[in-house]
């Protein structure tokens, strides 16, 4: 693997002597974040983005390098993506780390799994930010309006997670501390353990419609629990001395599809995806390492329209567990909705917008109004805010001391 980017490397360097002036792009961004209650820094975050790109008749190249400064002297450097293109006739080879999307759906990840998240902030990132790059084979071939699309991953990537310190860190709901032993967490590259996806796209007149399938890992790994007991001296009853916790990522196989259209000026939209062989985590005693195996249906249905100068979009989400067992953690179906509205106004330079997760199952929400003022094509500045209210067991609620006000600096090159 490690040979590959390598050789993958030189050959982009290579490119870049070769084509005398390669296309440079980006933006520079300041990002302050305070927390709303306490008035504590929630993000202190400077960013370099550049797009360094070169196309040509037969051959593309796009390195897309990406520098984070935190406070103090923290410095981050992703290669977020470094990718050489080869076009043929009828087909397209895309070779290389990059960030693939697919579905249909706004700020929700139902078929689009292949590239896996970055969760270390939540959902707050951008989502070109929070899609984490892949090294991979993309292989697409044309048939007029029709597309077949195939992926091999050689090296599985797992999701990242906040660290224990951060105030996105979900601790884990157990009596005692656990013991957390990450030694089965790895997943080795070999061809046995690649991943493959597929997907056709049909674009007509009418309609575009998506089908996929995966053979994948979950790229959240599954909390393999194991408990142990004494007996207590003076009550003689168990008691709870240790939990130990083993991640572990498991085989997934996943199929569904997306569409979209539009009627009388409305866009009708829908994604799903049945997920086969997802482990959860049960309170049933009989069960090993306390999960139980079930598959599950995730879609969502959508529509965007215009209101005057409006522009509106709302989504439902639903999540739905076959086969349930009543001793599962999880709710059997979680309802999940989505609102945004958008208003440009002063000639498209000043941007109201308001974006919503609304919890229908958990009643939570997380409310996301900004305000963009673009001063010329190159610089903006960005205000606004994220409320976390609700229920405080639900995956939005439990962030409600976490709600904060933000200012984004933007110039763009």
């Amino acid at each position: 693997m490690k040979k590959i980017s390598i050789t993958l490397l030189i050959l982009s360097f290579a490119i870049l002597a070769k084509a005398q002036t390669p296309d440079i792009s980006g933006f520079a961004r300041n990002y302050i974040g305070v927390i709303s209650e306490t008035g504590d820094f929630s993000i202190l975050q400077n960013t370099l983005n550049l797009n360094i790109s070169k196309m040509g008749d037969k051959i593309a190249f796009k390195a897309n390098p990406m520098l984070y400064h935190y406070r103090s002297d923290s410095l981050n450097l992703q290669l977020r993506e470094l990718y050489l293109d080869l076009f043929f006739k009828n087909f397209d080879l895309r070779i290389g780390k990059q960030q693939i999307v697919w579905g249909k759906a706004d700020g929700v990840f139902i078929t689009d799994v292949v590239s896996p998240l970055n969760l270390t902030e939540f959902l707050l990132p951008d989502f070109d930010e929070i899609r984490i790059g892949i090294t991979a084979i993309k292989f697409d071939y044309y048939i007029g309006n029709h597309t077949l699309e195939l992926i091999w991953l050689p090296n599985f990537t797992s999701v990242q997670m906040p660290k224990a310190s951060s105030i996105w860190y979900a601790q884990p709901d157990f009596p005692i501390q656990p013991i957390f032993d990450w030694s089965n967490s790895e997943i080795k590259p070999s061809l046995e353990n690649s991943e493959i996806f597929a997907k056709y796209t049909a674009l007509t007149s009418a309609i575009d419609i998506e089908i996929m399938s995966g053979y994948t890992w979950d790229d959240t790994p599954t909390m393999h629990v194991q408990k142990e007991f004494q007996v207590n001296p003076q009550t003689q009853k168990p008691m709870l001395t240790e939990i130990n916790i083993s991640p572990k990522h498991h085989r997934l196989f996943l199929g569904g599809g997306s569409f979209s259209t539009e009627i009388k000026g409305i866009i009708l939209r829908g994604e799903a995806a049945y997920y086969n062989g997802k482990y959860f985590q049960t309170e049933d005693p009989t069960a090993e390492d306390a999960l139980i195996k079930k598959d599950y249906l995730h879609y969502v249905a959508g529509l965007d329209f215009n209101i005057g100068n409006v522009k509106l979009s709302t989504q439902f989400i639903q999540k739905y567990i076959l086969d349930y067992n009543d001793l599962m953690k999880e709710n059997e179906i979680e309802n999940t909705a989505t609102f945004m509205a958008r208003y440009d106004l002063l000639r498209e330079t000043l941007h109201l917008e308001l974006f919503s997760y609304i919890g229908l199952t958990n009643k939570d929400a997380l409310i996301r109004p900004k305000i963009t003022y673009d001063f010329d094509n190159s610089f903006s500045i960005l205000g606004g805010a994220n409320i976390f209210v609700g229920d405080t067991d639900g995956q939005l609620g439990q962030y409600q001391n976490n709600s904060m006000l933000y200012l984004k600096i933007k110039y763009s090159f």
